[in-house]
């Protein structure tokens, strides 16, 4: 029995458009790197301060980088706001209903997700837990963020979690943690050959098919 559902944010419960990693490949371009479209798809999933580090092949501008890249992403939520993803407030409210408690994880800092979570109106009464990068020592494919969620949420046994994302590092990040259910969703920039390439126990269209899974 699932006790704990632990979903990614942007591209699996929240539509952005695809607009962070825009915003993460002008702002290295602006800093003088050339990251190419595979460059970029790497590092999906990924705190996104790790990522600028490996796109500039250096540590030393990535404060600086990282102010660029969240202005770039203000402008362009700005242009287009994001929005919940279909079926997804229900699917989160169905399972919440019948005792499954729902945690968000992101790779985004917590003053991004606290904005971007208030922009669709999700706050502490939508959700159990939301896990920031920067409230572990190690973004995906590592598990903390995950085992996190799992401390926030009174949840022991990473057999009764369900983990959901729509990047290979949110599948991996699952698999390391050892939760019952690995979940990729094909909402986001990654389709379902690119997630087949990682271990996962289900590709799903979207987090709003999860109820029926676990019915």
């Amino acid at each position: 029995m699932i006790e704990l559902v632990v979903l990614d944010i942007a591209g699996t419960t929240i539509e952005e458009h695809g607009s962070v990693y825009v915003a993460l490949a002008e702002a290295v371009r602006a800093a003088g790197g050339d990251p190419a479209p595979a460059d970029i798809e790497r590092w999906m999933g990924a705190d996104k301060r790790e990522a600028i580090a490996a796109l500039l092949g250096s540590g030393e501008q990535v404060e600086t980088v990282y102010a660029d890249f969240r202005a770039h992403l203000d402008a362009l939520y700005a242009e287009r706001p994001p929005s919940p993803l279909p079926g997804v407030p229900e699917a989160i409210a169905s399972l919440r209903s019948n005792g499954i408690k729902v945690a968000l994880t992101t790779g985004f800092d917590r003053d991004v997700t606290e904005r971007l979570l208030a922009s669709v109106g999700w706050d502490k009464d939508v959700l159990d837990a939301v896990i920031c990068v920067d409230d572990v020592p190690a973004g995906r494919p590592a598990p903390y963020m995950i085992f996190r969620a799992m401390e926030a949420t009174g949840v022991h046994d990473v057999r009764r979690v369900l983990t959901a994302g729509d990047t290979t590092r949110d599948l991996e990040a699952g698999s390391n943690a050892g939760v019952g259910i690995v979940v990729g969703v094909l909402t986001g920039g990654q389709d379902s050959a690119t997630l087949a390439g990682a271990r996962h126990t289900h590709l799903l269209p979207s987090v709003a098919g999860i109820p029926d899974l676990l019915a």
